[in-house]
């Protein structure tokens, strides 16, 4: 199997949160948990013009996030145990049993990947739906999309299809761990490290 990744259209998004809530529900997750996340990143302002009328610039998109199984992943490599890991097909993955819930993953993953799950006392997330994909589907995140922003398809064939554009803010730059990800910016997209806007639901995410 080779190496996918997620592909992302900003320009279709509405921030629905299906996607999360779809996640959510087949991997039964509380509310402390969450694989999949909806940024929400805005700017602008009210202008008022010589002539006393008042325009704006104001505008919104969203990111739809989760693991993006990179090709560097840093939470493999803070891993003390090995428990965070690449498999043979590309996957980033938790290995239970060697686990000791020390966060040292989820410190270091720029995409806030890794969670700690208190029931399990141990870290989680985003598998890529691996059992699913090995039957020939799709995650259950890109399956439930309505407006169909997400996809979930070997790396190469997105990066020829969409291109090779991988972040926007409020995501870093893709050079840090280089994530299987693909992303249609919004005509409004910011570019990673972009400092006139801000995540307008930093509390949610």
């Amino acid at each position: 199997m080779e190496q996918y990744g997620f592909y992302f259209d900003s320009e279709r998004c509405t921030g629905c949160k299906t996607c999360e809530l779809a996640c959510k529900d087949y991997k039964d997750l509380d509310t402390e948990v969450n694989f999949r996340r909806i940024y929400e990143y805005a700017s602008g302002n009210w202008i008022q013009d010589n002539h006393g009328c008042w325009n704006q610039d104001i505008f919104t998109y969203y990111m739809s996030i989760s693991c993006n199984h990179c090709d560097d992943p840093v939470c493999s490599k803070v891993c003390p145990t090995g428990a965070m890991h690449k498999n043979a097909e590309g996957f980033v993955l938790v290995d239970d049993a060697k686990c000791i819930g020390c966060r040292y993953c989820s410190m270091a993953c720029p995409y806030d990947a890794p969670q700690f799950d208190v029931k399990k006392g141990l870290m989680t997330k985003c598998d890529g739906c691996y059992s699913r994909v090995k039957e020939g589907n799709k995650p259950i995140c890109v399956d439930a999309c309505p407006l169909r922003a997400l996809d979930f398809a070997p790396v190469t064939e997105l990066r020829k299809k969409y291109g090779e554009q991988a972040s926007i803010a409020p995501l870093p730059p893709a050079d840090f761990t280089k994530p299987n990800l693909v992303v249609k910016p919004n005509k409004n997209a910011r570019p990673s490290g972009d400092k006139t806007g801000f995540l307008a639901n930093a509390r949610e995410v």
